[in-house]
């Protein structure tokens, strides 16, 4: 086989490991808390939200701002976990090469 044969090939296979990663850690789950477990968000490899929890203790109508600021904190933890697992995946196949439109 020629060598630009072996580099398809190769690249093929790469190509493949990274989609099995991708729906594996597409089934994985993170959980973030803020304000101290008043909100918590449980997040997909693909960062769906999956659940969110409020404790009602937190839910003060003259303070809307405040949970506010808690979910938001939670949600961006959350995708950033997530982001992380996936990148933490694919750098274990591609010996930690960035390569371009992967997202990673």
């Amino acid at each position: 086989m020629s060598g630009i044969g072996k580099m398809i090939k190769q690249a093929k296979k790469m190509h493949d490991e990274m989609t099995k990663v991708q729906e594996e850690v597409a089934k994985q789950e993170t959980e973030i808390t803020a304000g101290g477990g008043m909100v918590t968000v449980r997040v997909t490899g693909n960062q769906h939200i999956i659940k969110l929890k409020i404790d009602p203790k937190v839910v003060d109508p003259d303070d809307v701002e405040m949970l506010e600021d808690l979910i938001t904190a939670a949600v961006n933890q959350a995708i950033e976990q997530s982001q992380k697992m996936m990148q933490d995946q694919m750098e274990k196949i591609t010996g930690g090469l960035k390569i371009p439109g992967l997202g990673f």
